[in-house]
C-alpha cells in the first residue's frame, strides 16, 4: 500500500512538471479584421480553448504572422507555404531567415487564377499566359495589393518563371495595378482591366461573380514556369478542375499552394500533438462554416520541404 501511494505521488509529480511546460494560454494571430482568416481563427481559437487550452485570437497578416511568432509575440497563425518558405530562405520580402517558426499544417488549397476576358484573349489568340509574355501586349493587368499572399505569387511567378517584372510590362505600355478581390472583378467586367489575376481557395465566388457578368478565360500557367516557381520558393502544381467554374472545360495547370498553420518551435511535443490531434478530431464541424477546411488531410498536412514542429510530424505521421 505504501508502495503504491509512493508511485501515486511521483506519477501526480510528474504530472505536475510536464503540465508546468505548458504556457497559460496560447496567442493566435490570423488576418485582417472582417476577412476569412479573421473568421477562421476565431473559430480554431474557441476550437482549442474547448478541446485542449484557452488560446485567443488577433488580427495578422501572412507576412507578419510568421514574424511575430518568431519574436515570442503569438504561438500560433496563418500564413501560406510560399510565404513561410521565403520567410525559411530569408528572401524577400525576407532580410533574412527566420528562426523560431515551424509549420504545424497545411490546411487547404490555393490556386493561382489568370482570368482574361475572352474578347482580349481571342482577338490576341491568347492561349497560355506565356503568349502574353512572348507578344509583350500592352496589357491592362491587376493583382491584389503588395503585402499579401497574391500579390507575392504572381509577381514572383512573372519575374521568376518568365523573367518579367512590373517595371517589363509598363515598358510594354501595358499597366499593373493594384485591387481588392470586389474592385478587380468589377474593373475587368467593366472593361477597365484585361486579366485580373490571385490566389484563392478551389471555389471562389469572386471568379462565379465575374463568370455571371463578363466571358472570360482561365489561362493555364506554363510547366516551366510553374517548375521555376517551384525551384525557387516551393510551390507546386495544382489543375483548376471542370465542374466549379463555367469557363473551365479541361483541367488548367496553375501553380499551386497552401493555406497553412505555423507555430512556435519552442512550444511542448506534447501540447503540440494535442491541437493537432483536436484540430483532426474537429475537422468536419469546422468545415461546416469554412468549407475548404474539409480538405485537410494527413498526407498533404506536412508537405513540403520546410521546417516543421516534431508534434505536428508525429501526428499527422500517424493518420497517415
Amino acid at each position: 500500500m505504501k508502495k503504491l501511494l509512493i508511485f501515486v505521488l511521483m506519477f501526480s509529480l510528474l504530472s505536475l512538471v510536464l503540465a508546468e511546460k505548458w504556457p497559460a494560454q496560447l496567442r493566435f494571430v490570423s488576418g485582417p479584421s472582417g476577412g476569412t482568416w479573421f473568421a477562421l481563427g476565431g473559430t480554431l481559437a474557441g476550437m482549442w480553448t474547448q478541446n485542449v487550452i484557452p488560446t485567443t485570437s488577433g488580427t495578422g497578416g501572412g507576412t507578419s504572422n510568421i514574424v511575430t511568432i518568431s519574436k515570442g509575440q503569438a504561438d500560433i497563425g496563418l500564413t501560406t507555404l510560399s510565404v513561410f518558405n521565403a520567410a525559411v530562405k530569408g528572401i524577400d520580402p525576407f532580410s533574412e531567415p527566420i528562426k523560431g517558426t515551424v509549420l504545424f499544417a497545411n490546411l487547404y488549397r490555393q490556386y493561382a487564377y489568370f482570368i482574361m476576358r475572352k474578347d482580349y484573349a481571342t482577338k490576341n489568340n491568347i492561349k497560355t499566359l506565356g503568349d502574353v509574355i512572348k507578344k509583350k501586349l500592352p496589357i491592362r493587368f491587376a493583382t491584389l495589393t503588395p503585402g499579401t499572399a497574391s500579390e507575392f505569387v504572381i509577381r514572383l511567378l512573372f519575374e521568376k518563371g518568365y523573367g518579367v517584372s512590373w517595371s517589363d510590362i509598363k515598358s510594354w505600355g501595358g499597366r499593373v495595378s493594384f485591387a481588392s478581390y470586389t474592385d478587380g472583378a468589377n474593373q475587368l467586367c467593366d472593361n477597365q482591366l484585361d486579366m485580373f489575376a490571385f490566389q484563392i481557395s478551389r471555389v471562389a465566388s469572386v471568379i462565379m461573380d465575374i463568370e455571371s457578368r463578363t466571358d472570360v478565360v482561365i489561362l493555364p500557367v506554363d510547366e516551366e514556369a510553374i517548375q521555376a516557381l517551384a525551384d525557387y520558393l516551393g510551390t507546386t502544381k495544382f489543375y483548376i478542375e471542370p465542374g466549379v467554374y463555367k469557363s473551365v472545360t479541361e483541367p488548367i495547370p496553375t501553380v499551386g499552394d497552401y493555406t497553412c498553420l505555423v507555430i512556435r518551435e519552442n512550444l511542448p511535443e506534447d501540447l503540440v500533438y494535442k491541437l493537432a490531434e483536436a484540430l483532426w478530431k474537429n475537422k468536419e464541424q469546422i468545415a461546416k462554416a469554412f468549407a475548404d477546411m474539409a480538405e485537410l488531410n494527413p498526407k498533404e498536412a506536412v508537405a513540403g520541404n520546410v521546417p516543421t514542429h516534431p508534434g505536428a510530424l508525429k501526428f499527422w505521421s500517424e493518420q497517415k
